[in-house]
């Protein structure tokens, strides 16, 4: 991760895409798994790899296979919104409305504000005859109210909640509003996580951690950006959140190099030594040469803090 900002502060990073970028700075994949338990031979799956499936499955209307990628994000994820709200999306798009309904309700519980949640499990309920749909589209109505900024997305999924509140048939079908408020697509997903990593460099976090919000919804749990909302959310003293968002990143790549780091340096900051050095020898085991970033972790230790201050 370190390495990343250090070629965007030198403009090498604007010589290619953020997608190559985070290929190129993840640190390290899933790790090899051992031994002969059951549970070692389960299927491994890359989290953002099938994250991406289920979104080009989306776009193509191949309901089922995105609903297949998208619970194998949420298998591998279990705390990440972005994955259960795919997983939404594709449910609603097979029909498959009692699935829709859980994963949203997921999305709910994980992400309380999370606009086409709310409007993807009203969908869902409406469907179902459920008349807890009723609560879903009154919450949407209040936000269409105080709506600021993309009410035109806003009004939409409101409308087609309240019709299918109301029984109208053609509201039962997902519309292309609920898909396109629910997913960013790659482009986008570049553009925010430069900007993200560019707002991070500036100290400007609250505006990093929208931008990084939105890199999370194009490319789902993929540990570089999940990383980077564990060093913002540091930066900004909620430690216990950052503490979350490293433990996503490395429940999906086990041996991430910076993820390792900076949880590293947090535990130091919250004066958890004996963790930190846990987290420096698996450093010191990923990178078998040394590493900058196992160097850095071992000078925070040595001083009990951050060097230099």
């Amino acid at each position: 991760m370190r390495r990343l900002k250090i070629m965007l502060l030198t403009g090498a990073l604007t010589m290619m895409p953020a997608a190559a970028a985070l290929a190129a700075g993840s640190g390290g994949g899933g790790g090899g798994v051992g031994g002969s338990m059951p549970s070692a031979s389960a299927p491994q799956y890359d989290a953002a790899e099938e994250y991406a499936k289920a979104v080009r499955a989306i776009q193509a209307k191949d309901y089922k296979a995105a609903a297949r990628a998208a619970d194998r994000v949420t298998q591998v994820a279990p705390k990440n919104a972005d994955g259960w709200r795919v997983l939404g999306v594709a449910h609603a798009g097979a029909e498959n409305w009692k699935g829709s309904k859980k994963a949203y309700e997921r999305v709910v519980k994980l992400a309380p504000d999370d606009l086409p949640a709310h409007a993807g499990l009203g969908l869902a309920l409406a469907n179902l005859k459920d008349p807890k749909a009723q609560a879903q589209l009154d919450w949407l109505k209040a936000k269409a109210a105080s709506c600021t900024t993309g009410c035109d997305t806003v009004k939409a999924l409101t409308s087609q909640v309240e019709q299918a509140v109301g029984g109208a048939e053609a509201a039962s079908q997902p519309s292309a509003a609920l898909e396109r408020g629910s997913l960013l697509f790659a482009e986008a997903g570049d553009q925010a996580y430069v900007q993200a990593v560019s707002l991070i460099n500036e100290k400007r976090f609250d505006e990093a951690l929208a931008s990084l919000d939105a890199a999370r919804t194009a490319f789902g749990p993929h540990p570089d950006i999940l990383t980077y909302q564990g060093y913002a959310w540091r930066k900004k003293g909620q430690f216990d959140r950052a503490a979350d968002y490293y433990e996503q990143a490395l429940a999906v790549a086990p041996d991430h190099v910076g993820a390792t780091e900076y949880y590293g340096e947090l535990k130091v900051v919250r004066g958890d030594l004996a963790g930190a050095r846990a987290m420096l020898s698996k450093l010191d085991r990923v990178c078998a040469f040394g590493c900058a970033e196992a160097e850095e972790l071992r000078r925070w230790i040595d001083v009990g803090g951050e060097p230099g201050l």
